[in-house]
């Protein structure tokens, strides 16, 4: 239910700290980056307004939409924010808000008690990097509206909202839907980012499908809207079952071994908590940390919490009930961490909510940690007495994982010690090295087949490039332990090149190079070998891709000639186009059957020099849906893979050469 009560909310609740010009100096101490992680970042800080006022219990209904110009707007049916005169500045708060830094209502004047704004600065923020931007409240019968241009500047006070000749900014159209928004309260922001500051312009709009719909998740019962007017396209989120629900989605393509979801909500020392868990057949960790609705991609206190509280109870359940004996050594974290996919969420309050950094990654409350592991440890305990099944299934699959760790431990032992920064100074026999030792300035390139790895080997700068040439499709490790992992000759031989060590072994001091190329025919089935590559380095080197280390080398399709003149197509786009101009008009087009075709020179100016070559750095924006992904498209359950295929079909790029 909604609460429409205003009276508790007005120009006393907007506290001031004290220009935006530094704003517009240093964007990225604000924002992050000026690239399209920072673009998003301005969308983020109003949509996580109006979720303040959806957790506060004031708003149920948040909107946003992506206009064609390039502008996007925010809608909500929460409070308002409040446009009376602010006592002691002689302006509305509502002008406060938007061009003073470190002005709101999260600062303790009561506006906020749970918010994810902890440093103030959202809306005042996304005003000055912003080349024009409006403001339409509505609190009860009164509607206003103020409007801001070069870099936050307020064009006009605040004044009333007149539906019948609606005030206009020149450089954009009237597209909000004002008089559609048929609520008695509501915020409508809409801006333009300054292309004189952003790298680009261009929005992801399936990054906020993923973050809207996540929001849903985390706030049960609040509907969410994202309108996209340049596709014509129109989704909606609404989840009753909050992170239950959640969680479910996670593990829909998985076989999950407890099938009663273990789930706690619970207040303690000031902090709610909220916890979901369920094991399944994989052998990947997936666990989503949030603290006041905000994705803490680096964890924090509150997983550091749940972890020793998940510890602890299974151990101490494995003890009493026979499962672990007397003389057996106890389950460690990784152990139990081995099929996990859990939802951790906490609510504090905003005045004492501490962040590393303002992109808010890992919170850092060390009150939160205890406060997780009390309630945890609690309902756990309950949960396995009450569940023997489910226990029982838990705690095999966590002595499985014990026992394939040492038995990884042992393989690894055996076989990375013998690796050259271990002693003994064996390196894989087809490795061709580069002389460079500085690993900062080096790259390898894991090659697809003999042929093309000789000529590689030929066509490289063998100061700073290093070959090894791997024939044939590598293990599917989506579903293979790590002990089968490192016995596998392709593997074995990567994980000792690479040098770094894998699993808990893993050490980045000793990474031998800074980049890691995978090359492969520009084909289907080298395009299947780049995906083996690339899930064995999403499950068992993440942090490989993490450090921005993993790469994938694009070779041309086709090579054109005309007279004494080349030139290269990586693409039938780029074929297409060719075609159309008068050198493509009297070229011959010859198409690559591979990289084995390619002679030392032709692969070296296509795919391996810097100056020209194209490479694709590997990333994961969003860890849940790369793992759905992953698990889809490379895991045993054949339905899912199917729908996928299904659903995708028509944008297929076949091959059929």
């Amino acid at each position: 239910m909604v609460k429409n009560n205003t009276d508790n909310y007005g120009a006393e609740q907007i506290q001031v700290l004290e220009g935006l010009e530094p704003v517009r100096k240093r964007p990225g101490m604000y924002i992050g980056s000026t690239g399209q992680e920072g673009l998003h970042h301005l969308v983020t800080e109003i949509v996580n307004n109006s979720m303040d006022e959806a957790i506060g219990g004031y708003a149920d209904h948040i909107k946003v939409e992506f206009h064609k110009d390039g502008s996007v707007a925010i809608y909500d049916n929460g409070r308002g924010i409040p446009f009376d005169i602010k006592k002691g500045y002689g302006v509305s708060a509502l002008e406060l808000a938007f061009t003073k830094l470190h002005a709101g209502g999260k600062f303790g004047g009561g506006g906020y008690k749970v918010s994810s704004g902890l440093h103030g600065v959202g809306s005042s923020v996304v005003n000055a990097l912003s080349k024009w931007c409006r403001v339409i409240v509505k609190r009860g019968n009164k509607i206003v509206i103020q409007e801001y241009e070069n870099g936050g500047k307020p064009i006009r006070k605040v004044e009333d909202f007149d539906f019948k000749n609606p005030t206009k900014i020149k450089k954009s159209p009237w597209d909000l839907d004002v008089e559609g928004w048929k609520y008695e309260n509501g915020t409508i922001v809409e801006f333009l980012p300054d292309d004189s500051i952003f790298e680009t312009k261009d929005f992801d709009t399936k990054f906020f499908l993923n973050q809207l719909r996540e929001y849903a998740y985390l706030t049960a019962g609040i509907t969410f809207e994202l309108v996209d007017d340049k596709t014509e396209r129109r989704f909606k989120f609404y989840f009753e079952g909050g992170i239950k629900a959640y969680l479910k989605s996670l593990n829909r393509n998985k076989g999950v071994l407890n099938n009663n979801i273990f789930y706690c909500k619970k207040t303690n020392d000031n902090v709610d908590v909220e916890v979901a868990m369920q094991y399944n057949d994989s052998f990947t960790e997936n666990v989503l940390c949030f603290a006041n609705h905000l994705k803490n991609i680096e964890g924090g206190t509150h997983l550091t919490g749940f972890r020793a509280a998940l510890t602890k109870c299974v151990n101490d359940y494995a003890r009493a009930n026979s499962y672990l004996k007397e003389k057996d050594t106890n389950l460690s974290g990784e152990d139990l961490r081995e099929g996990l996919t859990a939802v951790i969420s906490v609510a504090l309050d905003s005045s004492s909510l501490q962040f590393e950094g303002q992109t808010k990654a890992k919170l850092g409350n060390t009150n939160v940690r205890q406060a997780v592991e009390t309630v945890v440890k609690e309902a756990l305990e309950s949960f396995l007495q009450e569940n023997p099944r489910d226990a029982q299934s838990i705690i095999e699959k966590n002595i499985l994982a014990f026992k394939a760790r040492m038995a990884a431990k042992a393989a690894r032992d055996t076989v990375i010690r013998k690796t050259a920064l271990e002693g003994s100074g064996v390196l894989p026999g087809k490795l061709a090295d580069c002389s460079e030792k500085d690993p900062k300035k080096t790259e390898i390139f894991i090659v697809e087949g003999d042929s093309a790895g000789g000529s590689a080997k030929q066509g490289r700068n063998r100061r700073y490039q290093a070959i090894l040439p791997l024939f044939g499709k590598p293990l599917n490790t989506e579903r293979a332990r790590l002990d089968k992992i490192v016995d596998s000759d392709k593997f074995k031989a990567l994980i000792i090149a690479i040098g770094a060590g894998i699993g808990e072994q893993y050490n980045p001091d000793k990474l031998r190079y800074n980049k890691i190329i995978v090359m492969a025919d520009a084909d289907v089935d080298g395009m299947h070998i780049i995906s083996l590559y690339l899930t064995f380095f999403y499950r068992h080197m993440p942090e490989l891709i993490q450090g921005g280390h993993i790469h994938v080398a694009v070779p041309p399709l086709f090579k054109a000639t005309w007279g004494k003149e080349k030139r290269y197509l990586f693409d039938d786009k780029d074929r297409e186009k060719f075609l159309k101009t008068p050198e493509g008009q009297k070229a011959i087009i010859q198409r690559f059957k591979g990289l084995g075709e390619m002679n030392a020179d032709e692969l070296w100016e296509t795919t391996m020099n810097p100056e020209t070559r194209r490479l694709k750095l590997v990333t994961v924006e969003d860890a849940a849906q790369a793992d759905e992904v992953f698990t889809m498209l490379m895991g045993e359950e054949v339905a899912p893979r199917k729908r996928f295929i299904q659903t995708h079909a028509k944008d297929a790029n076949i091959d059929i050469t």
